[in-house]
């Protein structure tokens, strides 16, 4: 690699509004610089690795990569692994061997709380100095406020847990996302209500809270489709009680089995519940397609308004 970037600096899950003024300083500064803007990241929770303790995550790394380059154009993303020696790496070769002569920065952009290093020992005013005597452009971003609340894929994360999806979506500057693998259900809905995706999230991303969603659906060949998503057990029809994310997509014909469906998660329509027949419970997928119908389009997730 011989190009020069400009490399936004941090873990980016979610990829929220926090970040988003990280990645506009970036290429702000990649276009003033007349090279290329790029971002870096982990392809795992480094607190995860580090603690053992399981990080439940809003995205994965190919889904952080993926929003970076949708909503900020920054087509670079350099996704490294998380692994001992990462963890070893004293802060200045992190900057001077990783950064500087492996992806050949020549300006980093990095948030207040950013922290990077054995033992987290490097921290914005490090790296601001670092930088100065290297040569280096720096900028350090301030935290970002909305309703009077520091966004943060921590807060995010508690809202999607709780359901709270189009809150969510106002602090991540976008949709929440799922995205996975079709995989064969029971075959129950195309038999005896509608025909459903059923998808397999990553096993580190958080599900949201149990519920039926109003959803936007893309499809491997770029079309998409509104959806509505049920997150649960399925009482009605199955006694396995285990959690499944399962889509109708309104309009749709067609098998998905194998392919990589993404959902993005625009509304919170209802709480999951236990229907005296499969008709009651037909009656009411119905009525939440038409609902999810009027709350989407296939371009924005309109929503309803925030609470």
């Amino acid at each position: 690699m011989s190009e020069a970037t400009v490399i936004a600096l941090g873990f980016f899950d979610g990829v929220h509004l926090g970040h988003g003024a990280l990645l506009r300083k970036t290429a702000e500064r990649a276009r003033e610089l007349g090279v290329t803007p790029a971002a870096f990241t982990f392809d795992r929770s480094p607190k995860e690795f580090v603690t053992g303790v399981p990080v439940p995550l809003l995205t994965s790394a190919a889904e952080r990569a993926e929003i970076i380059r949708e909503y900020y154009g920054i087509g670079t993303v350099f996704v490294e692994p998380f692994d001992r020696a990462m963890m070893t790496m004293p802060w200045e070769d992190f900057i001077t061997e990783l950064l500087v002569k492996k992806y050949r920065a020549v300006h980093l952009v990095a948030g207040h709380d950013f922290r990077f290093g054995y033992k987290n020992e490097g921290d914005p005013e490090k790296l601001r100095e670092k930088c100065r005597a290297l040569g280096l452009g720096c900028d350090i971003i301030p935290k970002v406020e909305l309703d009077g609340v520091t966004v943060s894929s921590t807060y995010i994360r508690s809202l999607v847990e709780a359901g709270e999806v189009e809150r969510a979506a106002r602090f991540l500057g976008h949709p929440h996302r799922m995205s996975g693998t079709v995989r064969h259900g029971e075959g129950i809905g195309r038999k005896r209500l509608f025909p459903t995706a059923n998808l397999v999230p990553d096993a580190h991303i958080i599900v949201p809270k149990r519920g039926v969603y109003a959803t936007r659906a893309h499809l491997p060949d770029g079309t998409r489709y509104v959806g509505v998503t049920n997150v649960g057990v399925r009482p009605t029809v199955s006694e396995a009680n285990r959690v499944t994310v399962e889509t109708y997509l309104a309009g749709f014909d067609g098998d998905l089995y194998g392919q990589e469906l993404r959902l993005d998660f625009c509304a919170y329509l209802r709480p999951e519940k236990k229907f005296p027949s499969t008709r009651e419970l037909h009656d009411q997928i119905a009525e939440n397609i038409r609902e999810a119908t009027s709350l989407v389009s296939l371009t924005t997730c309109d929503g309803k308004t925030d609470k």
